[in-house]
């Protein structure tokens, strides 16, 4: 859209503009020329609109002398202004997986093994912090590390200039004083910094500190920042305004709603009043984005193309701006020139500095990282050992910068790092829901907290409660040990108050009763690699007392003289057990493995005779993926010597991909094997509490024998489901079809871990 203004009536004003003085440090363009001031407007996703017209400026040969952006605006400019060209600018943020870029998480599989066992008991997506006294929610609807380590990979060759007036293109970019409310011009520093610190949106980015102010989303203040690029010596300004525009009364239904709509009329103020002071010679350009929102990350390459098509439509108007081929060709060597001036290059690694935490903890940390210093420094390395750092959890800032400020060709590594607001007490709420609809129901509330940094060591607190058709308490305390986090040592308290339902052989329910558990132990621990991402191995001790209790007895039972009383005993062991896990989702994982096996030997006391016992429990999953399109094989056995009825119930079978078509606990015995097959397809169709839809199922096949010598595959017993599902915030979802030949056929809906 053009304001005000045609291609002739431009022609005639462009020649005729004097020249004021060029700022400090800016280099003034050649003296018949006069100088043009780019500015870039916020509007997250819909900025990416900006490549596009910068390709189009390029192709008219129009030399841009200065750039001022707000929020995404200030990124693609500053980025550009760094000396990137439009293509490149296309190609690496099109290749970006800005879905993945924006998680809170990290990729699982670069979790440690024990944040990995957590997601089998409680969603990763609901949680929150106590501290202070209070209880806290996480400062932002998504993570900004990812993005701040692109930006620091992007801008690293401008580290050690003194201001933006230095980059082959002057630069600004505009934030907020959240604690002021006004703008902040933000022309020198640490370019990363600035460039996250302008696109700090309220509510989905936190907010950053630099020099000691709290700075915001610059939209708030000045989206289409005109008058700073007329105080850097702009003659002319092209202003590119591509903000999300006012919604609909549908939309205004919800808080949510609502509250974008505030923020969008804040915006659209400020806007407005840029553009009322664009002149005659000035350009507004506004590309018709249609209905593509700020949060459209994953259409990058469409509205790319947008910007491009809509600013080459106008390739007329922007002839007035162009020079001629041999004055452009100038300029982009000058360009390229600043740029590889800028190209510093870099040293060996000399220092590893941490900012944000205690010196004890910055050793650990640095210990941990293991950073090899006397050699070359490699950016692909930091941003690895830095991700690492991230997947721990307990910083919602991770970020970087080198200083190259010693003797030429020595670098620091300075890391910054900033805890979580929200933390160290970390509280998790997790639940399982499962009904047959036949009367057949149950339900689980669980509670988590686990306080992280116990100590500078890196002790953890993990406690546990559930409630429901379960009750369970559960408290461990965990010490890392060795100075490079080696191995190490767990002690925990296990109770629990659960119902029984006993099968007799023909499938019929017999009996029903409750058993109480109470188990302690402690653990010596090696995890596989060195940050346990792959899994760990766990040995050690435990004692428990179990009491099971009878509440109802069939009268088949009675009839036949089987007396079913209540009964105790005791257990002392060893166990040991190792567990890897790769997987990229607890739930409907698309790639991956997992195993998991436990050898527990000991001495069973009960009734006043003592015998010996031992237990084996072992499942592998495997996950592979081609498109869409999902295969999950699982496999389990399990053995154990002969116990008292209603000891364990970890050898049986039954219920959602458990045997699918038989009851929970129907099919039990003392030696087990199972095998699941399972096929799912994500659907094109995602929500906003969801991650995906699923649709897909299962067959079955296992069985459970009272005797090794009863053990027979002529004897395995078949189950199959159907089922539609997705991945909640509370866990998985299931609506199911499940039918054995031996067993049932019905409907199922699950929610928690199956």
């Amino acid at each position: 859209m053009l304001i005000g203004l045609t291609a002739l009536s431009l022609t005639g004003q462009a020649h005729a503009t004097s020249l004021a003085p060029a700022p400090d440090g800016i280099a003034a363009p050649l003296a018949h020329r006069p100088r043009i001031g780019l500015v870039l407007s916020g509007g997250g996703a819909r900025g990416f609109a900006h490549v596009g017209v910068l390709k189009a400026l390029e192709e008219a040969r129009v030399p841009v002398d200065f750039i001022v952006g707000t929020s995404m605006g200030a990124i693609i400019g500053g980025l550009y202004a760094s000396g990137m060209n439009a293509d490149e600018l296309e190609r690496e943020l099109v290749g970006v997986d800005w879905g993945d870029l924006f998680d809170r998480r990290e990729p699982r599989q670069l979790l440690s093994q024990r944040r990995k066992e957590e997601d089998f008991e409680f969603a990763p997506m609901l949680q929150m912090g106590f501290r202070d006294g209070e209880f806290r929610l996480p400062s932002g609807a998504v993570s900004s590390r990812s993005l701040e380590m692109l930006l620091r990979r992007y801008t690293l060759t401008t580290r050690h200039l003194a201001s933006f007036n230095g980059l082959p293109t002057p630069f600004r970019a505009i934030a907020t004083n959240m604690e002021t409310g006004k703008a902040v011009v933000l022309d020198r520093g640490d370019l990363a910094a600035a460039l996250r610190a302008s696109m700090s949106v309220p509510g989905v980015f936190s907010p950053l500190e630099v020099d000691g102010q709290i700075l915001g989303d610059g939209g708030l203040v000045d989206n289409l920042p005109v008058s700073v690029a007329r105080s850097m010596g702009a003659d002319i300004i092209i202003a590119v305004n591509i903000g999300t525009p006012l919604a609909g009364r549908e939309t205004l239904g919800t808080v949510l709603g609502v509250t974008a709509q505030m923020v969008n009329i804040l915006t659209e103020q400020n806007v407005q009043a840029s553009i009322a002071t664009l002149t005659p010679k000035d350009l507004l350009l506004a590309p018709e984005l249609g209905k593509l929102t700020s949060g459209d990350f994953d259409r990058a390459p469409e509205l790319v193309k947008i910007g491009h098509t809509y600013a080459a439509s106008v390739r007329q108007a922007l002839r007035v701006y162009a020079a001629p081929e041999a004055e452009y060709a100038t300029w982009q060597t000058q360009r390229i020139a600043q740029t590889l001036a800028n190209s510093a290059r870099v040293g060996s690694l000399k220092e590893v500095q941490f900012e944000g935490v205690s010196a004890e903890r910055a050793e650990r940390l640095r210990e941990m990282l293991d950073m090899p210093l006397d050699q070359p420094v490699s950016v692909k390395q930091i941003e690895g050992d830095l991700q690492e750092l991230a997947a721990m959890g307990d910083y919602e800032r991770v970020d970087y910068r080198l200083d190259n400020q010693g003797a030429p060709g020595e670098e620091a590594l300075v890391v910054s790092l900033r805890e979580n607001d929200w933390g160290p007490n970390y509280l998790r709420i997790g639940m399982d829901l499962q009904t047959d609809f036949e009367g057949r129901s149950a339900f689980n509330l669980r509670l988590s907290h686990n306080r992280h940094w116990l100590t500078e060591g890196g002790a953890e607190w993990r406690n546990r409660i559930q409630v429901g058709e379960t009750m369970g308490l559960y408290s461990e305390i965990y010490q890392p040990w060795g100075s490079r986090g080696q191995g190490f040592a767990a002690a925990y308290i296990d109770a629990d108050l659960k119902r029984l339902e006993l099968y007799n052989l023909n499938g019929d329910l017999a009996a029903i009763g409750r058993r109480q558990t109470v188990q302690v132990g402690a653990d010596l621990g090696l995890p596989l690699d060195r940050l346990g991402r792959f899994g760990d191995l766990r040995l050690g001790s435990f004692a428990n007392a179990r009491r099971a209790v009878p509440e109802l007895v069939s009268a088949g039972l009675v009839d036949e003289g089987v007396t079913v009383a209540s009964e105790s005993w005791r257990e002392i062991g060893l166990r040991a057990r190792v567990t890897s896990d790769q997987l990229d989702y607890a739930n409907f994982p698309s790639s991956g493995y997992r195993t998991d096996a436990e050898l527990a030997i000991g001495r069973l006391y009960n009734n006043g005779e003592s015998n010996r016992f031992t237990r084996l429990n072992a499942t592998a999953t495997g996950v592979h993926s081609w498109g869409p399109h999902t295969l999950n094989a699982s496999l389990r056995v399990g053995m154990a010597s002969d116990i008292p009825v209603g000891a364990i119930d970890e050898y049986s079978l039954g219920g959602f991909q458990q045997l699918s078509g038989y009851r929970v606990g129907q099919v039990a015995g003392n030696y087990l094997t199972f095998g699941r097959l399972t096929y799912y397809q994500r659907l094109p169709w995602q929500g906003g509490v969801v991650r995906a839809l699923f649709a897909g199922g299962s067959l079955e096949i296992g069985n459970a024998w009272a005797d090794r010598s009863d053990m027979s595959l002529k004897d395995l017993r078949s189950g199959s489901s159907l089922f539609v599902g997705t991945d909640t915030g509370l866990g998985p979802l299931y609506l199911s079809v499940v039918h054995a030949p031996k067993g049932y056929t019905g409907l199922y809906l699950f929610l928690g871990r199956p």
